[in-house]
């Protein structure tokens, strides 16, 4: 199948989770996807909130989820080269 691609989305992630970061694909009302990286804060209620590096709160549906998984912390900032 040159130039076609499938993928086989799986949720890898539990309440046991909370506290690692994830990233998150979920489904719009629209049809359309969106992804949310971050943090899983809480999964209670069917309903995860996941805190983004820029402080947002995300909550998601939890029938909404299309797949998920555990991620690596974020990386520290790269120090900018000194300019003498």
């Amino acid at each position: 199948m040159p130039g076609r691609f499938a993928a086989r989305l799986v949720v890898s992630i539990s309440d046991a989770d909370v506290g690692q970061r994830i990233s998150l694909r979920r489904r719009l009302p629209t049809g359309e996807y969106s992804d949310v990286v971050g943090v899983l804060e809480s999964w209670s209620g069917k309903t995860l909130a996941v805190r983004r590096r820029t402080g947002e709160l995300v909550e998601v549906p939890e029938d909404a989820m299309v797949a998920a998984k555990v991620v690596p912390p974020q990386p520290p900032p790269r120090r900018r080269p000194r300019t003498s």
